[in-house]
C-alpha cells in the first residue's frame, strides 16, 4: 500500500498541525518575495525564449526544405526536435499555467496561447491546471495516477488489462500528444455513454479537438512537405516531421513520469483529506507527491523547469526561470521539518518510473511473493486471476498479500 495513511510508518506523523501550519507561512514568505521582485529580467527571460524559439522552428523548416540532401535532413530533424519540445515544454505549459499573465502582453498570455500539440490550451488548462493541481496524487481524483489508463498505484484496483500497461505505456510515449488529447477528453469514460445522451461539452470539446488534430497535421504532414516539392524533399521533410514529434512526445512523456510516478513519492487516500484542506495540508501535500529531477541548466530549460517538480507544484503560477533560485530554499525547508526531498538525476526516475510501471502492472504482492521454486505455482495463479472471474480474483488478491506479509514480517 502506498497511500501514506496506510503506511507503517506515516513520514508526516512526527508534524504537528502548527508544523503544517507553519511551513505554509514559511512556503508563502518564498512565494512573496518572488512575486515582489518580478521584472523586466523575467518579461526579457520569457521574451528571448519565445523568439529563440521561432526562429529556431522557422530556421529548421527551411533547412528540411533541402532534406532530401542527408546533413540538412539530421540538421533539420534536430532543429525541429529542440524547437518543438521548448514550445512544448518552456513555452507553452507554463504560459498556459498563467506565469507571464503578470506581464499584461496579450501575446504571451494564458488567454490567447494555443500550442504545438494535439491537445487544445482549453482542455488542457481545466484538466491538467484545475483538475490535477487541485487533487495531486489523491487516488480516485486525481486521473494524473496513470492517466486513466495505467494502475499506478497499490489502492487502485488489479484487473487483468493491467498485464499489458507496460506495452500500453510505450505506444503512450511515442503517440504522447494524442494520449493527453484524450485524457482531456476523458474520452474512455465518455465514449461508455450512448451517443444521443453525451453532454454538450464533451461533444464541442470533441470537436475543437478534432480540428485541432487536423490543424497540427496539416501543418507538419501535408504543407511543409508539399513546399519541399521543388527539391525532391517531399518524403524527407514528411519523415522528419514525424520524427521531432515522435522525439518530443517520447522526451516529454519521459519528463511528465518522472513528476509523480517514481517509486517512493506519496499518494494520498481520497477520504483522508480533510474537508476544508488547509494551505499548509495542501502545501505538504504538493511536497510529498511530487518529484525533482537533477541536472545541468540546459535540461532544466529543455524539460520546461519541470525539473523542478516540486517548486513547480508548491507555486505554479510562478515564473519558470526563478523554480532553480527557490529550489534551496524550499529544499532547506524539507530538511527543517525531516522530510523527503525527491529528487535524482534524469536516468534514474525514469527508470524507476518505468519499474513502478510494470510492478504494478501484476496484482499486488505478486512479484514480491514469486522466487525460482514457486514460479510454475504463481503463473498458474496469475492465469486464473486473468481468465476467471472478480470473486476468483478477490480471493487470490488476499491470498497474496497475506503472504506478503508473513514474508515481510519474517525479514
Amino acid at each position: 500500500m502506498t497511500a501514506i495513511t496506510k503506511k507503517p510508518v506515516n513520514p508526516i506523523a512526527h508534524l504537528s498541525p502548527e508544523d503544517i501550519e507553519d511551513i505554509g507561512r514559511e512556503l508563502d514568505a518564498i512565494r512573496q518575495d518572488i512575486l515582489e521582485s518580478r521584472g523586466e529580467s523575467d518579461a526579457a527571460y520569457i521574451r528571448g525564449m519565445v523568439a529563440f524559439q521561432r526562429r529556431l522552428e522557422l530556421g529548421s523548416r527551411a533547412v528540411l526544405l533541402a532534406s532530401a540532401f542527408p546533413p540538412a535532413w539530421v540538421a533539420g530533424t534536430v532543429g525541429l526536435s529542440v524547437a518543438k519540445i521548448l514550445e512544448n515544454m518552456e513555452i507553452g505549459h507554463n504560459v498556459m499555467h498563467g506565469q507571464w499573465d503578470w506581464m499584461r502582453d496579450p501575446k504571451i498570455h494564458s488567454t490567447t496561447w494555443e500550442w504545438d500539440n494535439a491537445s487544445t490550451a482549453e482542455g488542457w488548462k481545466h484538466s491538467h491546471n484545475e483538475v490535477h493541481h487541485t487533487y495531486t496524487n489523491i487516488v480516485g481524483k486525481d486521473n494524473d495516477l496513470g492517466w486513466g489508463i495505467m494502475r499506478m498505484d497499490e489502492d487502485q484496483r488489479w484487473h487483468p488489462m493491467y498485464l499489458a500497461q507496460p506495452l500500453l505505456n510505450f505506444i503512450n510515449a511515442c503517440f504522447f500528444e494524442y494520449g493527453i488529447a484524450a485524457y482531456d477528453l476523458e474520452l474512455g469514460k465518455n465514449l461508455r455513454i450512448p451517443k444521443e445522451r453525451r453532454s454538450e461539452t464533451f461533444k464541442r470539446n470533441a470537436k475543437n479537438t478534432l480540428r485541432k488534430i487536423r490543424k497540427q497535421a496539416t501543418k507538419d504532414y501535408l504543407v511543409h512537405p508539399a513546399m519541399s516539392i521543388p527539391t525532391g524533399s517531399f518524403v524527407p521533410t514528411l519523415a522528419a516531421n514525424f520524427t521531432a514529434n515522435l522525439v518530443r512526445n517520447l522526451w516529454s512523456h519521459s519528463v511528465i513520469m518522472c513528476g509523480h510516478f517514481p517509486e517512493g513519492v506519496e499518494t494520498f487516500e481520497r477520504n483522508a483529506i480533510p474537508e476544508k484542506e488547509t494551505r499548509g495540508e495542501w502545501y505538504v501535500r504538493q511536497m510529498l507527491g511530487s518529484a525533482n529531477i537533477s541536472g545541468s541548466k540546459a535540461m532544466h530549460v529543455m524539460t520546461g523547469n519541470l525539473s523542478h517538480q516540486i517548486e513547480h507544484h508548491l507555486f505554479p503560477d510562478l515564473p519558470s526561470n526563478r523554480y532553480a533560485e527557490i529550489a534551496p530554499k524550499v529544499k532547506a525547508l524539507f530538511a527543517k521539518y525531516e522530510l523527503n526531498y525527491h529528487e535524482a538525476p534524469l536516468p534514474v526516475q525514469v527508470a524507476s518510473a518505468w519499474h513502478k510501471a510494470v510492478r504494478l502492472s501484476l496484482p499486488n504482492g505478486w512479484l514480491a511473493t514469486t522466487n525460482v521454486k514457486n514460479a510454475p505455482q504463481q503463473l498458474k495463479l496469475l492465469w486464473a486471476m486473468s481468465t476467471k472471474g472478480a470473486k476468483v480474483r478477490r480471493a487470490a488478491q488476499a491470498r497474496l498479500q497475506q503472504q506478503e506479509r508473513k514474508l515481510a514480517k519474517a525479514a
